[in-house]
């Protein structure tokens, strides 16, 4: 049984197994995102605080990208998927957090849960075809390839330090807090 909390998001487990627990904690995390840019606006989603350019709706389509690019194209050797392989990245590095200001909520909302949609059916495949100890198809130039494992925890990082930025955000579009 889910436990949810009162911000709508999937407790991880207490006490389950390696790949349930790192699951559970990256559900965990998407869950905050997608509370943090609950209800906004355009004007919302493109709100930015202090000297910095993020915003969330950036953040929302970056973690798309990153989400497409670890578990499609690095875990399982995919091409890039649409939007993001028609991008020239060397001219635009940072096109998604750039773009996203051209996006609707609607846009950027159904992007990024498509792209976690898609995550959770390749790790799922990945774990049927050899589990958390399986490296990615796709080599680093040097010849190395993380696990399913590694990038699972890479992608717990790469949330739980955006959702701090999500945070600070979201609390200066209307002063929502809390975790």
């Amino acid at each position: 049984m889910t436990i949810v909390d009162d911000q709508g998001r999937p407790e991880p487990p207490l006490a389950a197994g390696e790949a349930a627990t790192l699951l559970g904690f990256l559900d965990f995390q998407r869950a905050t995102l997608a509370w943090k840019c609950a209800g906004l606006d355009s004007a919302g989603l493109g709100a930015r605080t202090a000297a910095s350019a993020m915003t969330l709706g950036g953040l929302l389509k970056h973690m798309a990208y990153v989400e497409s690019e670890w578990f499609s194209r690095s875990l399982h050797a995919r091409e890039r998927e649409a939007p993001f392989d028609t991008v020239d990245w060397k001219a635009a590095p940072d096109w998604e957090w750039h773009s996203a200001a051209g996006d609707t909520p609607d846009q950027l909302r159904t992007l990024w849960q498509d792209a976690v949609d898609r995550s959770r059916a390749r790790v799922a495949e990945a774990l049927a075809d050899g589990g958390l100890d399986q490296l990615a198809r796709r080599a680093w130039p040097d010849g190395s390839a993380p696990s399913l494992r590694w990038i699972l925890c890479h992608m717990i990082e790469e949330y739980a330090r955006h959702n701090g930025h999500a945070d600070l955000l979201r609390e200066a579009v209307d002063g929502q807090t809390g975790e």
